[in-house]
């Protein structure tokens, strides 16, 4: 049989392409766990590999540099009727968060959204003053924030976006990087159900060991990785602008499916059993985003 096409980019924590000067160690290996390939290439190479017409066809592509974290993806489709494209991110390991682009006075043309989260509840200057607090002395925290907040933006529900529904945020100790707390419209619970019937989502099981006191969850399904979860606290209330809003509770976890994380959990340095990393959500739902052919996610600040 003819082989398939697979190529292979690098990009950085900025989201731009490594120069083609500029090699990585690729590593390819097929849906039956077979390495065919491991060698230093130029990002754009273009490699063959076998088609077998079955689940070999799998593949799993993994990138690393000297000084880099090393990043992966799984499963790419092959075939020679389809040829692929994998786009992953190699973040320095000394990179460091970036906000240049998400000061103050930048948010509302980024997201007015997001931006009204940051705002509601004080007036303009605490607002303003604990925002650049956060942004200073708890980057991974602000982090975080963009990381949910530009997810929740590109999801559609059958009316608007999670986001659109979130009114105002809680700030306290459980704004973390891995999670943050918000009151919202009750109505995004209704969505959230439509949008599991339509498939987009689906119901957490046993959430209740690990959210306490939630009364629901659904977590997004279109990704591989980096997928939105939603937590719902309906017994916690408060009445916003005429409206009794619920207590919610969004975070990303890393990958959807087990077999990813078995494959791709070495690819990823620092994953482990603590608070979810807002540097790894970073990449993975940058290439996740990147393979599905989405719009691209640009949260207000890269990694250099």
């Amino acid at each position: 049989m003819p082989d398939s096409q697979l190529r292979v980019r690098a990009f950085d924590g900025t989201r731009q392409e490594m120069p083609n000067t500029v090699a990585a160690l690729i590593t390819i290996m097929d849906g039956n766990h077979k390495v065919l390939f491991r060698d230093e290439k130029p990002s754009g190479t273009v490699f063959d590999v076998p088609f077998y017409d079955n689940l070999g066809d799998n593949y799993t592509v993994v990138a690393y540099r000297d000084r880099y974290e090393q990043a992966g993806y799984t499963p790419v489709k092959c075939s020679p009727a389809s040829p692929q494209t994998v786009d992953l991110m190699l973040l320095g390991k000394d990179a460091s968060y970036n906000f240049a682009n998400a000061r103050w006075d930048n948010l509302p043309s980024w997201n007015d959204k997001a931006f009204g989260l940051l705002t509601k509840g004080v007036d303009a200057a605490t607002a303003r003053t604990r925002y650049d607090d956060l942004r200073e002395g708890k980057p991974a925290v602000l982090a975080c924030f963009f990381n949910i907040t530009t997810a929740m933006a590109a999801i559609s529900l059958p009316e608007m976006t999670p986001l659109d529904y979130f009114r105002e945020m809680i700030w306290d100790d459980t704004f973390a990087q891995d999670r943050f707390f918000a009151y919202a419209d009750p109505a995004l619970y209704e969505q959230v159900k439509l949008a599991a019937q339509h498939g987009t989502f689906e119901r957490e099981p046993g959430f209740a060991l690990f959210h306490k006191g939630a009364t629901d969850s659904y977590k997004q399904i279109q990704f591989g990785e980096a997928n939105v979860q939603l937590t719902f606290h309906a017994n916690d209330t408060k009445l916003i602008d005429g409206v009794l809003c619920i207590k919610m509770e969004p975070d990303i976890d890393y990958y959807k499916d087990l077999a990813a994380h078995g494959l791709l959990e070495v690819a990823v340095n620092g994953i482990s059993h603590s608070l979810t990393n807002p540097r790894e959500v970073y990449v993975l739902r940058w290439i996740a985003g990147r393979h599905a052919g989405v719009p691209e996610f640009n949260p207000p600040y890269t990694i250099s």
